[in-house]
């Protein structure tokens, strides 16, 4: 005869589980917690940094490249100027977006400079405790915002380099037209040059006076009076610290 199955006790059910609490940090563990996070925000805002550079250099070969190919011959079209001045603004986009990550570990970096380590050298006790810098601190680590928009990092990144680019794109157009395929100071000759295909010469300098004049008002518009930060931007003050890290969430292009 078959042995009965022996039944199993029912497994008891889990109770509550209690987390242990935290243990207070010693004063020396947080100084150490602290510059460990300290150098991982460095590292974090140099690779940035490098990805920086990596979107200019792609700017400054394209545009070698481009003028070189349309001054090598006269029979050359102007039209890859025009086209590569449209790339320039797309790797401007690139950049402007990379910006913003690298001035989101840059603030943090700043904020710890700031409050942190210049208070281990001169103790500051006039401490606003309604926006203390560790506060700060946690809840840009808890929910990580911008600290910067799109506006004003394309701005920022317009007017430290890609300026400079865009003006020798604008003047080597200018040139182009003037001596290719001989030289010629009559306007009625530059605008017939000037002409794509379909779109007469008026239409296109139209079109190029609008597109840079956009890119001007974009310089001016995120500097100077028109700025949130009234200093040196790459470098900012103790309140523009706490002021860029303390500030609400805002939309993408905001």
């Amino acid at each position: 005869m078959a042995a009965q199955p022996r039944e199993l006790p029912p497994r008891p059910q889990p109770g509550p589980t209690h987390l242990p609490t935290a243990r207070p940090l010693t004063p020396s563990e947080f100084n150490t917690a602290l510059v460990h996070l300290y150098r991982g925000e460095i590292a974090r805002a140099n690779t940035w940094r490098t990805r920086l550079d990596g979107t200019t250099n792609w700017a400054v070969l394209t545009t070698g490249a481009t003028l070189s190919f349309a001054f090598s011959s006269p029979g050359n079209t102007h039209v890859m100027i025009l086209l590569n001045s449209l790339l320039i603004g797309f790797f401007l986009y690139i950049e402007a977006r990379r910006y913003r990550y690298y001035d989101l570990w840059r603030a943090r970096v700043r904020l710890m400079e700031t409050e942190f380590f210049a208070d281990l050298l001169v103790a500051n006790e006039a401490d606003d405790d309604a926006t203390h810098w560790r506060e700060l601190l946690a809840a840009d680590l808890l929910q990580p915002q911008f600290t910067i928009t799109m506006w004003e990092a394309m701005g920022r990144r317009l007017r430290r380099n890609y300026s400079w680019i865009f003006t020798v794109l604008v003047l080597s157009w200018i040139v182009k037209v003037a001596i290719h395929p001989t030289r010629t100071t009559e306007i009625a000759t530059i605008l017939d040059r000037a002409a794509i295909g379909p779109f007469p010469g008026s239409l296109v300098i139209a079109v190029g006076i609008i597109f840079n004049g956009l890119l001007i008002s974009l310089a001016l518009a995120t500097s100077g009076p028109f700025s949130r930060f009234r200093s040196n931007e790459e470098v900012r003050s103790r309140e523009e610290t706490r002021q860029s890290m303390g500030s609400t969430e805002r939309n993408w292009w905001e």
